[in-house]
């Protein structure tokens, strides 16, 4: 397992921030682990985007990443949401991007459609394939699942381009 490279996936919130480490040598995928980092709704933002970031980088500490990656932010009606999960979003990707990892963004549909195979999917047949495609991850929580996701899109993603590189 010396071409293992371990990947860091991050599905941003505000109130939980899923993440997710896989371990991908060629095309087999494994799972390291995953969990949430959720502030306390009584801090104040500031606070709670400050423990995001530091829980992130605790999770970088522990499994020691090569890669990460997070989803983008979709739209909301409500434009302050949005803005919101915009913060939490780059309190996500600051942690890694400290810690000297690129961090690669994924739109949600492109996310599902690497794991279910569809950009439709919901989130109960994000988290079937999750289980079937990761079975030592056990059952993650929704928001975890979704990290794991986002994890496993990039592993497709830097193996499609590695074989593109050496076709080109």
């Amino acid at each position: 397992m010396a071409n293992t490279i371990r990947i860091l996936g991050i599905d941003p919130g505000l109130r939980k921030t899923g993440w997710g480490v896989i371990a991908v040598d060629g095309a087999r995928l494994s799972w390291v682990a995953h969990g949430v980092v959720a502030p306390a709704e009584t801090l104040p933002f500031s606070e709670r985007l400050l423990t995001l970031f530091d829980g992130i980088m605790a999770v970088i500490e522990a499994h020691r990443p090569d890669e990460a990656a997070i989803e983008e932010t979709f739209m909301t009606a409500n434009g302050s949401s949005t803005l919101k999960l915009g913060h939490a979003r780059a309190a996500g990707m600051l942690a890694p991007a400290k810690a000297g990892l690129s961090v690669a963004e994924y739109a949600a549909k492109e996310v599902k459609k690497a794991v279910v195979g569809t950009g439709g999917a919901d989130k109960s047949q994000v988290a079937f394939m999750i289980a079937r495609l990761l079975p030592t991850a056990g059952s993650p929580t929704a928001d975890a699942a979704d990290a794991l996701a986002v994890a496993i899109a990039h592993a497709h993603a830097r193996t499609a381009r590695n074989r593109l590189g050496r076709v080109a």
